[in-house]
């Protein structure tokens, strides 16, 4: 018995036609839901972002949520009852992505409410940003089950906890952890994979080009994965490092990218302000270690001086340090690497991820409910 389940990402569904790590994971989440024992619908595609800070904006896809909730509502209850949802799943839930429509569907179905990847942040109960907040707090508030993605999320859940909700860790994971291959030759090759974006990113990729100016004369060549608006502005960053840095812009092919996972020595991203970075995770599957900034949760999928080296947030010099301590010590690249493909083996796949998210969800539905074993 495979037991109904509506899921919804406010950030982005998992059928966006743009590429990022929240998709990733959305998608990735749908399928060790469905190996847990859950059948999923996408409940709605309605996406709720607000990056500027705008009110007017963020009332806008309150009211727009709402809607989507009378319209849902009506459809379930036109259904019978067996072909209800019995849970409602939300995945990333914060402050620029609240999401107004899953509590309010799950209040009038009188069904379980949870969440994974919520964030809760104080600091934004004052600002442009207070009625997305506001919302993203209630939806936490709502929910009697939250998946904690890093250790960084978890310290501010846990604070702010009502008393009736349960929090479980579910670290971030991939699809699967590919063979070893021969392909990597211990050179000095880089790669980055990364959306092209003001913003965050646009301040990763600056920080990376100004660390890799620091490296002097030693050999390495870049090969840069991704795409967006602000790909001028990237391409513009590197151009003084010549022709050791090489674009291949969009790469939808899974098969070209792992290529390029195996082919690295390691993966070279500030990730600033990244929640964990999906990229970090999948090169480590492939035996890439990673140099990182110590953003966010970033040190929930890098162990340092484990499975790459993690460096100050921000700090260019230390960054370029790391990355010239990795090109200068070919045996240390082989020990994170090996360690990296371990731990993610271990700790970081679909199945591990079927298996706590089947754990905690089983006991918060009738009994009748149960996924069968």
């Amino acid at each position: 018995m495979s037991v109904p389940l509506a899921f919804y990402a406010p950030l982005k569904s998992p059928d966006h036609p743009s590429p990022s790590g929240d998709r990733t994971m959305a998608r990735l989440l749908l399928a060790a839901l469905g190996r847990a024992g859950f059948a999923c619908e996408i409940a709605s595609t309605l996406r709720i972002l607000d990056l500027a800070g705008d009110a007017d904006r963020q009332a806008q896809l309150r009211d727009a949520s709402l809607a989507e909730a009378g319209r849902l509502l009506s459809h379930w209850r036109e259904r019978p009852a067996s072909d209800r949802p019995r849970a409602w799943f939300t995945y990333h839930v914060y402050y620029k992505a609240p999401d107004w429509l899953g509590p309010v569907v799950a209040e009038a179905l009188g069904i379980p409410y949870f969440v994974a990847e919520g964030s809760r942040a104080r600091k934004r109960a004052e600002g442009p940003w207070a009625l997305g907040h506001r919302g993203a707090e209630a939806a936490l508030d709502r929910a009697d089950l939250v998946f904690a993605m890093t250790a960084n999320d978890r310290v501010a859940l846990e604070r702010d906890r009502p008393e009736r909700q349960r929090i479980v860790d579910l670290p971030p994971f991939v699809e699967s952890v590919p063979p070893v291959t021969a392909v990597r030759s211990g050179g000095r090759r880089l790669l980055t994979v990364a959306m092209m974006r003001p913003g965050d990113k646009l301040a990763s990729y600056r920080l990376l080009a100004d660390s890799l100016s620091a490296l002097g004369a030693r050999a390495w060549t870049l090969d840069v994965v991704g795409d967006g608006e602000a790909w001028g502005a990237v391409e513009a960053m590197f151009t003084s490092l010549g022709p050791r840095v090489r674009f291949h812009g969009r790469l939808d092919d899974p098969s070209a990218l792992g290529a390029l996972y195996d082919a690295s020595d390691i993966l070279v991203w500030p990730a600033v302000n990244e929640a964990y970075g999906m990229a970090l995770l999948e090169a480590q599957a492939h035996g890439c270690p990673v140099v990182a900034g110590s953003y966010g949760g970033v040190t929930s999928v890098v162990r340092h001086g484990e499975t790459g080296l993690v460096t100050p947030p921000g700090d260019t010099g230390a960054f370029a340090r790391a990355i010239a301590c990795l090109l200068d010590d070919p045996s240390l690249r082989h020990r994170l690497g090996v360690c990296a493909r371990a731990t993610v083996a271990r700790e970081h796949t679909l199945d591990a991820a079927a298996r706590r998210l089947r754990t905690a969800i089983e006991p918060l539905l009738a009994p009748e409910l149960a996924p069968c074993a």
